[in-house]
């Protein structure tokens, strides 16, 4: 199956949301002590989970589409891949969110200072 512009631009849409995951999550830690930042295990856990739902949802979010949409059936009508992986990925971001302001009220921290 060749590569078309929707899914080139589906790509450039997830390659956006996890540069902004991973650019909101550490702006949390810049300031914090001295030293280089690194991932900690918990870091390392939560953006492979951000990466598998990114890419679960490459696969799933067209077929959800057609399924709440049944229009999408037809040529022409209904969401496109594109529409509904975006969707996907938007909500992917918005989720992280609230996970990482729980992992905070938790005192879980995802980067740590290496001296």
């Amino acid at each position: 199956m060749p590569i078309g512009a929707q899914d080139i631009a589906s790509a450039v849409a997830a390659l956006f949301i996890v540069a902004m995951i991973w650019l909101r999550t550490r702006m949390h830690y810049a300031g914090r002590g001295r030293g280089r930042l690194e991932l900690t295990r918990a870091g390392r856990i939560y953006f492979a989970a951000a990466l598998a739902v990114l890419v679960v949802g490459w696969f799933c979010a067209p077929r959800l589409g057609r399924s709440l949409w049944p229009a999408a059936a037809a040529p022409g009508l209904g969401p496109d891949a594109i529409l509904t992986r975006v969707i996907w990925f938007l909500a992917t971001y918005y989720l992280l969110v609230v996970i990482h302001r729980v992992l905070q009220s938790r005192h879980v921290e995802l980067f740590g200072a290496r001296p």
